[in-house]
């Protein structure tokens, strides 16, 4: 997504998204629960990245970040 966002000029956008891809490698859960909620926030029902880019960008990093909150949830309540 970033890649796309820097290719079609949307400064805003990529601004937003550029810092993520390395936290999401690197942070400790803490951290990540943090960067996936403000990749969450990204997908708001005013202002979202789906205005700007198409479905097939923007869902499945959408998909892959709800995974990763519910993984982070089962590990914070101990399920496995």
């Amino acid at each position: 997504m970033v890649a796309a966002l820097r290719a079609a000029g949307i400064d805003r956008w990529t601004t937003y998204f550029e810092p993520m891809p390395d936290r999401l490698r690197d942070d400790e859960p803490r951290g990540l629960r943090q960067v996936a909620l403000r990749a969450r926030a990204a997908y708001g029902p005013k202002d979202s990245i789906r205005d700007v880019l198409p479905r097939e960008l923007t869902e499945p990093f959408l998909e892959s970040i709800d995974r990763l909150l519910k993984q982070l949830a089962r590990r914070d309540t101990g399920a496995a």
